[in-house]
């Protein structure tokens, strides 16, 4: 191993030094060029691109290149204070929560459970009402889901009547989920934006329109749901969609995923509002609830906001 890297930063080395004279022979040295872009790449301790916090069983692999060759780039220590799940190697509470949210969830998305559902690797985060913590659990899943080793994980924004999860994760607004829909960019992958998280991908909801029942229930969201399912057997992909009550593009959506996870305001949501949330998914799911603000004492005393799972099989 320590041959083979030696060789490719003797490579390197000779690459930069061709470059450069090839420069200086037709007077166009540029004095900040950087190193070309080779086909490997092997870099020094202080160039590193790649970093996995020293904490593996909370370990998110990130990258160290420069912010603009990314789609997106996550603030971690935003998101610390704002509350979610530490991706800094932290040991929190919160951590461990949605670490057990999200065992359940991929053991039916690749355990036996799978064969019974259709699409088990797509998963829609939903709830009654607004304002329940839809969001903030469809990106601290996101993010735990990523900390794997073996999963990758696309989070489409598909509330798109109220998008919230470039302004939950603290990111400007893009084009997305209804531009492609509506035939203003050509290709999903051109709103399908990679981030400073390896393992996760973001597809933003774009602009509202009018029409976005129609644009949800169309053949063209039927095959790119069928691509984004199949394509890639590691990939879990996590919709945030519009609460369920009085809104038809949740129905519509619901008929993508294999599961669902419904996230319930304790002390705010009512029993008849989540039995008639449960009416309006698709029977053949399976369908979880996270009890969402739901504060307890910890066994030193301290209080903390819980998130708890149950799950149901109809």
């Amino acid at each position: 191993m320590k041959n083979t890297i030696e060789k490719a930063l003797q490579k390197q080395k000779q690459s930069k030094a061709a470059e450069l004279e090839k420069a200086k022979n037709t007077e166009e040295v540029n004095v900040a060029q950087e190193f070309p872009v080779e086909a490997h790449s092997v870099l020094s301790d202080d160039a590193a691109a790649e970093k996995v916090t020293a904490n593996t069983d909370t370990a998110v692999k990130t990258d160290r290149k420069a912010p603009e060759q990314y789609g997106f780039t996550i603030d971690f220590e935003r998101l610390d204070k704002n509350g979610h799940i530490s991706l800094n190697g932290e040991r929190k509470q919160i951590n461990e929560e949605y670490r057990e949210i999200k065992r359940k969830l991929l053991a039916n998305a690749f355990g036996a459970l799978a064969k019974t559902l259709h699409n088990p690797n797509i998963i829609m985060v939903t709830s009654s009402r607004p304002s329940e913590g839809k969001t903030f659990t469809a990106t601290n899943l996101a993010m735990s889901i990523a900390s794997e080793q073996d999963k990758t994980v696309l989070l489409v924004d598909a509330d798109v009547l109220k998008p919230n999860v470039l302004r939950t994760l603290g990111l400007e607004n893009r084009q997305g989920l209804m531009e492609y829909l509506k035939g203003d960019v050509a290709d999903i992958a051109d709103v399908l934006y990679p981030t400073n998280i390896d393992k996760l991908k973001i597809i933003p909801a774009g602009r509202s329109h009018h029409l976005s029942t129609e644009l949800l229930a169309s053949q063209k969201m039927h095959d790119t749901v069928d691509e984004f399912a199949n394509r890639y057997p590691d990939r879990i992909v996590i919709f945030d969609t519009p609460p369920l009550i009085g809104i038809n593009e949740s129905a519509i959506l619901a008929n993508f995923a294999g599961q669902a996870v419904v996230v319930v305001e304790e002390g705010k949501a009512k029993m008849s509002d989540i039995k008639l949330s449960v009416e309006r998914l698709n029977p053949e799911m399976a369908i979880g609830f996270v009890v969402n603000k739901s504060v307890h004492n910890d066994t030193d005393g301290s209080g903390y906001y819980g998130y708890y799972y149950a799950e149901r099989k109809n």
